[in-house]
């Protein structure tokens, strides 16, 4: 209503009745403004509300530790119908049956070699890990490829690892060869990873295919890659090295 109209009403009204009216619409105003100080208020308890439990799901979203699996095609699983049945799927079962707070991410990538390994690993570290467990290196062997080579890159991968978060656990998974590479070079390829854990004083599994390289049951037609049964072995082996960790 404007101001005009207002005067005009109250000239309409009996001289009498204009104090009435003010007091009645003095009183309209205040439980206008009573009516918006409450909903204000309420509106504050609902943000503030709101914003507690989006810090408590924060919170209890970050309290899970990070386990990430690394490497080829061991660690992808390659050639079963479901990756979960991959040895890092089970080490996931193992911990969730023991109620454990970690997740275990498979960055498994078939046909991955050390160099590959190196060149993806920045991308990976854009996470919190609190473990890391580092599986590459046999498709470096089995190509031939030089072992000063293999060296450099798993050590450019821990490298990088550490100094991205130096609190992150480290785990390296060794790797064997056939004997048909020749005897130096494998020989020499298995000690590469003995070597690497003791410099740098990490966690080391010997063989990761301990009790599955070269027995036919546990390996697919290929003779490479572990089948179920095999992952559970393998889940096995790297469970020894990973409990005392948790």
């Amino acid at each position: 209503m404007s101001k005009a109209e207002n005067n005009q009403l109250r000239a309409n009204l009996p001289t009498s009745l204009h104090p009435i009216f003010l007091k009645f619409c003095y009183f309209t105003m205040a439980l206008c403004l009573l009516s918006c100080g409450n909903d204000k208020k309420e509106q504050n308890s609902s943000d503030a509300a709101a914003k507690e439990t989006s810090a408590t799901t924060e919170t209890e979203t970050t309290s899970t530790k990070t386990i990430l699996c690394f490497g080829d095609s061991i660690t992808a699983g390659y050639g079963l119908e479901d990756t979960e049945d991959a040895f890092p799927g089970l080490l996931q079962e193992k911990i969730d049956s023991l109620n454990l707070e970690y997740t275990v991410i498979n960055s498994g990538l078939s046909g991955e070699t050390t160099a590959g390994g190196r060149s993806r690993i920045d991308w990976v570290l854009n996470q919190n890990i609190d473990i890391f467990l580092l599986e590459l290196g046999a498709n470096d062997g089995l190509r031939g490829v030089p072992l000063s080579e293999t060296r450099a890159n798993l050590q450019a991968i821990i490298d990088m690892v550490q100094a991205k978060s130096p609190t992150t656990k480290i785990i390296l998974a060794g790797m064997q060869l056939p004997p048909n590479m020749g005897q130096a070079y494998t020989t020499e390829f298995k000690q590469l990873f003995v070597d690497i854990a003791k410099n740098n004083d990490i966690a080391f599994i010997p063989f990761i295919l301990q009790n599955v390289g070269g027995i036919a049951d546990l390996n697919q037609s290929d003779g490479i890659h572990p089948t179920e049964a095999g992952h559970q072995i393998v889940a096995n082996t790297v469970w020894e090295v990973l409990k005392p960790m948790l």
